[in-house]
């Protein structure tokens, strides 16, 4: 490890404790799916409302900036097609994230969904909550879609083995002041805690905040690890 027994493990999701596949096959889809149902169904509801205005706001900065998103009704099928614009970029948007994490649950609880995280990250999980060290999340996607995947998968629920979730509003993944607020909300010195992503712009973020690093490949052409660890399993994380 780069550090022999950090206080503790700061984790990112997709490619790195989920494979890519569910993500991308599984989870985008059904959600894409299902965005315009929910929206009919939910679009009153307070905190989905709020969450709309999000989107509102996001396809304004996209008009100013010039972007050709398509033009906002507010609507569910107007909604639609402007959350399917954006997950057609890969956006990061927090209003689209937490939609999606609203969607996923209702697919979790209905018992539609199944996560798939990898059995060398169960195994970790467990080492490191028997050895007293606070394991946390940072995702892209919603704290709730985050919680709800790590209680529904192939193992069981992991939730108790994580002590703290966090998302896009506590920053982006490639800011290192993203990283000196998740350390702050540990209650650690930044050198406490061990980042491990398989995207080395977060790694050299959360670098430069001053966490130890480790670059997680889950694919068989090796990617040069630079400044960070380079790993292909969590079993290699004592």
């Amino acid at each position: 490890m780069t550090q022999a027994s950090p206080a503790a493990c700061l984790l990112d999701v997709e490619g790195t404790t989920t494979p890519i596949d569910f993500v991308y096959r599984v989870l985008f889809p059904y959600a894409r799916d299902r965005f315009l149902e929910f929206l009919t169904r939910h679009a009153s509801d307070a905190a989905v409302a709020d969450e709309v205005r999000g989107l509102g706001e996001e396809h304004r900065r996209d008009v100013a900036a010039g972007l050709r998103p398509p033009g906002w009704e507010d609507t569910p099928e107007g909604i639609t097609a402007y959350a399917l614009w954006l997950m057609d970029r890969d956006r990061k948007t927090t209003a689209l994230k937490a939609l999606q994490g609203r969607i996923w649950q209702v697919g979790f609880e209905a018992r539609e969904l199944q996560a798939s995280v990898y059995d060398d990250v169960v195994r970790a999980l467990a080492r490191w909550q028997a050895a007293g060290r606070r394991i946390a999340i940072y995702s892209s996607g919603s704290v709730r879609a985050q919680q709800m995947l790590f209680a529904h998968t192939q193992a069981g629920d992991l939730t108790p083995r994580l002590s703290a979730y966090f998302d896009t509003t506590t920053g982006f993944k490639t800011e290192p002041d993203s990283y000196r607020k998740i350390a702050a909300a540990l209650g650690q010195e930044p050198g406490a805690i061990l980042f491990v992503s398989d995207v080395g712009a977060e790694l050299d973020a959360a670098l430069a905040a001053g966490l130890a690093t480790a670059l997680c490949s889950r694919t068989d052409t090796l990617p040069l690890a630079g400044k960070h660890r380079l790993i292909t399993s969590f079993d290699q994380l004592s």
